[in-house]
């Protein structure tokens, strides 16, 4: 038996302004889930890889976590969680909302942070403690637009490149859904046409129908919006035939993403059941949460975990490479020690961007942004 959805607080039950959608209750477990991905993704850039992080241990992340690195090297599916949890709260964020005040919710939510972590990294790398090289100041103006991949300019975040992928699903949606009205034929169709055209392009091999489509992670962002279907209506056999689909061809570029014959030369050997089963394993727990199974889990906490979320997942990995070399060749930590101490700190800094920059700017940048361009206008009239 399904648990009855917790009580909203009456923040979340006000009625949104006049043009503007109706804030919808949050789901708190939705919150939790972004940061044991996040949290997913730092256990790989910390100990499940080999590169830069090497230089910050001293040596390869395998001598640091003999028995845990294995596991750890698991930790870069979490981007493919999060896609799927970005499908399902963009569907939701976007039903209903116009194109504008679409625009400006992603933008304000995005920018404030990143472009925090972007001049944060640069400053410290340049920095000549600092082990890492800076990107040149000419990249490091560029990577403020967010299209320092597309042009072809060093990155200063490495995560960054999920945002370049974000912003195109964020196109997509808004041109196909949000721009005509999203309604649920839409939508299906939207689904429908994406993961045909994806697969069209992948069986093409153009690389402006890759740039465009995006094969390869399409599936987990049609995954996350089938499953905001089923959290609309249970029985909508359409919306599960949708997550069915991309959970059977999301798996399949996983493997193909991921996977490596064992080697002794390989960092680690992921296996196809290990990365079919986490890939499963976040379909099911999106879709847990869409139909209310979690509805239990309304802990405020949680909210905070997803506030911080964003900004911890953009500072983590370069930062936390500086400060795992601080302590654990600085300091003499042990492996353990440094490890969970770098995300305490990686977290805390994710608190003081969330606490500074998005609560000061984000909501200053939405409402300029939302604001009609005639409405100055009309009060100069």
């Amino acid at each position: 038996m399904t648990s009855t959805p917790a009580r909203p607080t009456p923040e979340e039950t006000r009625r949104a302004e006049p043009g503007k959608p109706r804030v919808r209750p949050r789901l708190r477990a939705l919150d939790g889930l972004r940061l044991v991905a996040a949290l997913m993704v730092a256990a790989y850039h910390y100990g499940g890889r080999g590169g830069d992080v090497t230089t910050a241990w001293g040596s390869s992340p395998k001598d640091q976590f003999p028995a845990l690195h294995e596991y750890f090297a698991y930790g870069c599916l979490g981007v493919q969680i999060f896609f799927v949890i970005s499908g399902f709260v963009i569907c939701m964020s976007g039903w209903g909302r116009p194109l504008r005040s679409f625009f400006a919710s992603r933008a304000s939510r995005l920018l404030p942070a990143y472009w925090a972590a972007v001049v944060l990294v640069t400053a410290v790398f340049a920095l000549p403690a600092v082990v890492h090289e800076a990107v040149s100041p000419s990249d490091a103006l560029v990577n403020l637009t967010m299209l320092q991949q597309p042009l072809g300019a060093d990155r200063v975040l490495g995560v960054c490149w999920t945002l370049w992928v974000e912003i195109r699903f964020y196109a997509l949606f808004a041109l196909f859904v949000v721009m005509p009205g999203a309604s649920r034929q839409r939508v299906i169709l939207f689904c429908a046409v994406w993961t045909m055209a994806a697969a069209i392009a992948d069986a093409a091999n153009e690389p402006l129908l890759d740039l465009v489509l995006m094969p390869e992670y399409a599936p987990f962002f049609v995954g996350g919006i089938g499953l905001y279907l089923v959290h609309r209506d249970r029985k909508d056999a359409y919306a599960w035939g949708i997550v069915g689909v991309s959970w059977l061809i999301g798996q399949r570029y996983a493997v193909q993403d991921l996977w490596h014959a064992p080697s002794a030369d390989a960092f680690s050997h992921r296996t196809s059941f290990g990365i079919i089963l986490i890939v499963t394993l976040g379909f099911v727990a999106v879709a847990v949460i869409a139909l209310g199974g979690l509805g239990w889990a309304n802990w405020r906490w949680l909210t905070v975990a997803g506030a911080l979320t964003y900004p911890f997942y953009l500072v983590h990995e370069h930062l936390g490479w500086v400060v795992i070399h601080g302590l654990h060749r600085g300091l003499g930590l042990g492996s353990a020690e440094t490890f969970a101490l770098t995300v305490v700190a990686m977290l805390l800094l994710a608190r003081l961007l969330n606490r500074y920059v998005e609560e000061t700017l984000t909501p200053r940048i939405r409402a300029r942004l939302s604001r009609s361009s005639a409405e100055p206008l009309s009060r100069a009239a």
